[in-house]
């Protein structure tokens, strides 16, 4: 993402690449009671209900969400016992299984980091960070094909043909959407990972800022994407021997680009995907940031998923551990938001929320689970 202002002949017509995969082979439920669950009697649930009255926002204007969705108003969020009654008397327990019968799968983590930045490009804030294109074409495959609802496909017109859109390696080096910088930051692998995040909040140096020497914290959110596949950087280090996958994670992928500052372009290159981000002011710093149902993520108790898997918005109940693999980790989580990297059926993304020690815990969770959904009855 180091970014450097040349020009490059148009890319070369080819197919294009969606922004979502094809959905997976269809997931498996098994009806469960809640008695099932390991840990749901001694989940405490006032810790989760504000995240479930935010999925409501989205949802009780679909016919299966009305009704749970309305009587959940009356319910008194200091109270875990009738929250807990709320649940077991409104929705039936599915455990998710994949089409193979397996019943766990990946869980990894996620967080909103704070990076620095400046509105204007001076050392050490250097690295970009854009807009969306006024070039990024967005096709609705849906429109022509209904059965690929969901589906979408990017790129740019050259001529009066739609071709893909700029890999990283081409906005980042060669053909930058210039005039779209929101911010500069001065750290190009936390920038990287901020894409991955899909959302952060950066702090503002701005010298030029009257009065001088004041600051702002700004957020960035997911805008769009260049269209190409997400590909591991932590993958690419152990195809190339660099470190085994025991041995990934997000602090060991920083420490190995800063000790080979050398090979940072090639190591974040090999992710063709660029993220766009649009800017928002904070109103709340408690406050999480949106996540793909359009309400606000709660630290630790909403996660990333497959929407081909598990609709957006549906109450689950996840089993597994904490980063370091001894502490069972049990509790009821909404699925508000959806990621580049999470496809699968059993596969959820963590959100542990803002800052140093929700990345430390993020940046190390790579751990198995398994996962039930809550579904109206």
């Amino acid at each position: 993402m180091l970014g450097a202002c040349t020009t490059t002949p148009p890319a070369p017509a080819g197919p294009l690449a969606p922004a979502t995969p094809l959905p997976p082979a269809r997931a498996q439920l098994r009806e469960a009671g809640f008695d099932s669950l390991p840990g749901w009697a001694s989940d405490d649930l006032r810790a989760a209900w504000p995240a479930f009255l935010n999925s409501c926002k989205a949802l009780r204007s679909r016919p299966a969400w009305r009704a749970p969705c309305a009587v959940a108003g009356g319910v008194a969020a200091d109270d875990n016992l009738a929250i807990r009654n709320f649940f077991e008397t409104r929705f039936t327990v599915q455990e998710l299984r994949d089409s193979n019968g397996a019943s766990t799968g990946l869980v990894t983590g996620y967080y909103e980091p704070l990076l620095r930045g400046s509105r204007t490009r001076r050392p050490p804030y250097l690295t970009p960070l854009y807009g969306v294109p006024d070039d990024l074409l967005t096709i609705d495959l849906s429109s022509v094909y209904p059965q690929l609802a969901g589906m979408r496909l990017r790129g740019r017109l050259l001529g009066n043909k739609v071709v893909p859109y700029a890999d990283r390696h081409e906005i980042v080096s060669e053909r930058p959407p210039r005039g779209k910088e929101i911010v500069w930051v001065d750290n190009p692998v936390e920038a990287f990972f901020l894409q991955i995040q899909g959302s952060g909040r950066v702090d503002i140096d701005d010298s030029n800022a009257k009065p001088p020497g004041r600051r702002e914290t700004i957020r960035l959110g997911y805008a769009d994407q260049n269209g190409h596949p997400y590909k591991s950087i932590g993958r690419w280090l152990v195809d190339q021997g660099q470190m085994t996958i025991d041995q990934v994670s997000m602090q060991s992928i920083a420490a190995w680009a800063a000790a080979h500052p050398e090979r940072l372009s090639e190591l974040l290159d090999s992710n063709p995907s660029y993220v766009f981000f649009r800017e928002s002011a904070i109103a709340d710093a408690a406050v999480g940031p949106n996540g793909a149902l359009g309400v606000p993520l709660t630290p630790q108790r909403s996660i990333a998923v497959d929407p081909a898997s598990i609709p957006l918005g549906t109450p689950v109940f996840l089993e597994t551990t904490e980063p370091s693999g001894s502490q069972p980790l049990q509790r009821l989580v909404m699925a508000q938001d959806t990621g580049g990297a999470i496809r699968g059926v059993i596969r959820a993304d963590y959100f542990w929320g803002f800052g140093d020690a929700a990345g430390q815990q993020a940046g190390r969770m790579k751990q198995q689970g398994r996962i039930w959904l809550l579904l109206p009855r």
